[in-house]
């Protein structure tokens, strides 16, 4: 059982930068894997990074390559999206998601979720 919250969404212009964070409760937070999604309006949710419980290993969508980075520090319980070079097309409500071991872009392999937290970035 884990539980995660997300924070640090808010309005930016294009180019700027935002700080995601997700926190999660749960007792064996190192062994898992940590996602972010997002959705945009009018949009299907889609995958945006993954990273292993260890934080050696991560992937990210072609989309924000060399712009999003995805950390985590498993002694605060936490896991982070540091977003630079932000484009009106990254505008979306963004979603912490949770899985026991290894690197998945698929929502049905996540079956824990955050509430979200929304991006919006202006041109």
């Amino acid at each position: 059982q884990v539980q995660l919250v997300e924070s640090g969404g808010g309005l930016v212009q294009a180019g700027g930068s935002l700080r995601l964070s997700c926190a999660a409760s749960g007792r064996t937070f190192s062994s898992y894997s940590m996602g972010w999604f997002r959705q945009a309006p009018g949009k299907e949710r889609e995958f945006v990074a993954v990273i292993i419980g260890s934080g050696s290993y991560v992937y990210y969508t072609n989309s924000v390559k060399g712009r999003f980075t995805i950390s985590r520090d498993n002694a605060k319980t936490t896991v982070y999206l540091q977003m630079n070079s932000l484009k009106p097309e990254d505008t979306a409500v963004y979603y912490c998601a949770s899985k026991e071991y290894g690197l998945s872009e698929f929502e049905s392999d996540y079956p824990y979720w955050g509430q979200g937290t929304r991006v919006t970035v202006s041109s």
